[in-house]
């Protein structure tokens, strides 16, 4: 898919439940992916960690552009590394259709966000849980998509904060059409309240791959998502 047909498919399928690949069994990395296909996931969201801006490492474009084949649900790349731009043209050619990078790693992100866009992927930024919203406010005219960290960055199974659903209100009300996505401790019990700060994309880890049957637990995470609201038309 290209920029646009991402950014529709988004908006036309929200409430999106995005798989953190972070959590799935790499040993059966081709297993995992069938049953994220069997499940009918809408996109599938790889958090890319360095052990610099993060504290741990994680996996790089060589696994992402392997699985790339499998599955036609586009991909989001979380970079959680210090230097995005260095790595972006990988990433790009490892297949992602969407790469988000962090505000707090790159304070200037004009230049960056025009590279990803004219590779015609979406565009995203990222803020952590410390960060205010107001600190991507001037970048947004280039933004197709925010990501508000719902725990602090570089590991999984955390404890959601309710306290940043806020921001996420913020950046709905600064730029409606913006898609929003939210990472870190989503479940049944906190995915509703996201759901009604405005957030389109969910991105959960232990909720899907802790369990036994993946299209139960997409599906029952999308009910509980039940219809945030509606994002206009891309102006």
């Amino acid at each position: 898919m290209n920029r646009t047909d991402v950014l529709e498919h988004l908006r036309s399928s929200s409430p999106v439940i995005a798989p953190s690949m972070l959590k799935c069994d790499f040993g059966n990395l081709g297993r995992e992916m069938e049953r994220l296909n069997q499940a009918d996931v809408q996109l599938i969201h790889w958090d890319v960690m360095d052990g610099q801006f993060v504290p741990n490492i994680s996996y790089g474009a060589m696994v992402i552009e392997r699985s790339r084949p499998q599955t036609a649900a586009p991909f989001d790349a979380h970079l959680m590394i210090s230097d995005p731009a260095k790595y972006l043209d990988g990433f790009i050619e490892a297949g992602c259709e969407a790469i988000t990078f962090h505000i707090e790693a790159v304070p200037e992100p004009r230049e960056l966000l025009k590279r990803i866009q004219l590779a015609d992927c979406v565009a995203g930024l990222a803020i952590n849980p410390g960060t205010p919203a107001e600190s991507i406010f001037p970048f947004l005219d280039l933004c197709d998509l925010a990501l508000v960290m719902s725990v602090k960055p570089g590991f999984g199974g955390q404890k959601f904060m309710p306290e940043v659903l806020p921001k996420v209100e913020a950046l709905r009300k600064e730029k409606p059409e913006l898609i929003l996505s939210i990472d870190g401790g989503i479940a049944e019990p906190t995915i509703a309240d996201a759901a009604a700060a405005g957030v389109n994309v969910f991105v959960a880890g232990s909720a899907i791959f802790n369990q036994d049957d993946y299209s139960n637990a997409v599906a029952g995470l999308a009910s509980k998502a039940g219809n945030p609201p509606a994002s206009q038309e891309e102006s």
